[in-house]
């Protein structure tokens, strides 16, 4: 059995987001967190259900959804809670295909008016998009369908909320809002070494009363380990891939640059060399018993493309 130098959980991992936002013992926790995300448009949310989290498609063509969190609240409202620990190609197309579910489940077969619960899909990113790379400051991307000429909102019901985790950078003494709190817990949970004083309130001392490992039963504790050491082989993974594509792309870029001029030749370096290091990945990724479904995610490829680019 490990023995882990990290006091509490990290909530990037999937047992440890769903230990803290997925148990019935801790529905308090997700409730004051959304409450918190989206108090402006939302008011208070009394209550909520968790639902099943695995979803099939109306024909046998459609692909199976598994949702991390699902629930509903008083009100009929739906909302998808995803963690996503790495890049994905389509990822805004998955989470708009996910949005279909609780809205078909909605339709009923007897007369119908088609008036439809709001449907919430929150993403908590591990990652930044490269779209927003520009914009260092912005981490919270709220999306809804408007109207591109006035700006004003057409459909209010269906929302998408993105938060791309690395962007938050404050410090525990500039948060100034209880949902900045939230997010340093997310972000900052399993390098603290005790609860700070300014997040001594009773939702968030239950946070790390849930999360403190030496509380955690023998099964819990190797089903953490588990879920940690899934966690680290993928970012090291995709960590190594960076800083081999990055090394071997000024290598190959000097050596073109030569020949076809400077700049040209470090971008066509940059991207031989990144694709080389993550082919070296993918295939070390794969040694360690690492599905493909996980290594294409992981490389922002598809399977198909994953298994040309290792001629599986």
């Amino acid at each position: 059995m490990a023995e882990f130098v990290e006091k509490y959980i990290n909530p990037f991992t999937d047992f440890g987001f769903k230990k803290l936002f997925g148990e019935e013992l801790n529905k308090d926790l997700l409730l004051d967190f959304l409450n918190e995300l989206l108090k402006e448009e939302q008011g208070q949310i009394k209550d909520l259900t968790y639902l099943k989290t695995e979803h099939l498609g109306l024909t046998e063509s459609d692909r199976k959804a598994i949702f991390d969190m699902y629930c509903e609240n008083e009100r009929g409202e739906k909302f998808i809670v995803e963690l996503q620990k790495s890049k994905q190609n389509f990822f805004k197309d998955r989470t708009v295909y996910y949005s279909t579910f609780p809205i078909r489940e909605q339709a009923k077969r007897a007369d119908w008016n088609f008036e439809l619960k709001a449907v919430y899909t929150i993403a908590i990113l591990d990652f930044v998009f490269d779209a927003d790379k520009n914009e260092p400051e912005k981490f919270r991307y709220d999306v809804k369908l408007k109207d591109i000429e006035t700006n004003k909102i057409f459909y209010d019901k269906l929302t998408f909320i993105y938060l791309e985790m690395p962007k938050f950078k404050k410090s525990i003494d500039e948060l100034s809002t209880r949902f900045e709190k939230w997010l340093y817990l997310i972000r900052n949970l399993n390098q603290l070494e005790r609860i700070p004083e300014s997040l001594k309130e009773r939702i968030f001392e239950k946070v790390f009363e849930t999360a403190e490992i030496a509380k955690f039963t023998p099964e819990q504790i190797l089903s953490y380990e588990d879920s940690l050491k899934y966690y680290r082989d993928l970012k090291n993974s995709l960590d190594t891939a960076r800083e081999e594509g990055e090394a071997e792309g000024i290598i190959k870029g000097e050596q073109i640059g030569i020949v076809k001029g400077e700049q040209i030749g470090i971008v066509k370096g940059e991207q031989i060399g990144i694709v080389k290091g993550k082919l070296e990945v993918a295939r070390n990724m794969l040694s360690i018993g690492l599905s493909l479904e996980v290594i294409a995610q992981a490389m922002e490829l598809t399977e198909d493309e994953l298994r040309k680019w290792l001629s599986l």
